[in-house]
């Protein structure tokens, strides 16, 4: 099983989601909440923080811990760990998204979520 943290960034009400352009199949063309794998001695905290930097450029600080998914895809199986974290600084600049918005909780499930995304996404529309 492959650990993997995802962020959940707020601004004004409205949270982060981006469309993946890279990555397997599973996720391609996909809207998730952005982040990434967790390396070996890495902590999760410190693995988002990373995986926004080197997606977005942007600094954030892991906040704490809120839910998790385990999901099996067809290539692999993952623990997708979502983090309340805060925005630091930074502008936008995408590496492995053609897209991103920021979305009313509301209308999460409206998007086409990659399948690991959706029972996050439903936890986030319950807060």
């Amino acid at each position: 099983m492959i650990t993997v943290v995802a962020a959940l960034i707020e601004k004004e009400g409205k949270y982060l989601i981006a469309r993946r352009s890279t990555g397997s199949e599973d996720v391609l063309g996909k809207w998730e909440f952005p982040g990434g794998k967790v390396e070996p001695g890495e902590s999760e905290e410190h693995a988002i923080e990373r995986e926004i930097k080197e997606e977005f450029e942007m600094d954030i600080k892991a906040i704490r811990y809120l839910t998790n998914n385990i999901c099996e895809y067809p290539s692999k199986t993952i623990d997708l760990r979502l983090y309340e974290c805060k925005y630091i600084s930074g502008e936008f600049h995408l590496h492995d998204h053609s897209e991103y918005k920021f979305v009313d909780k509301e209308r999460l499930l409206d998007y086409d979520l990659a399948e690991a995304d959706i029972s996050l996404a439903k936890y986030i529309k319950e807060m």
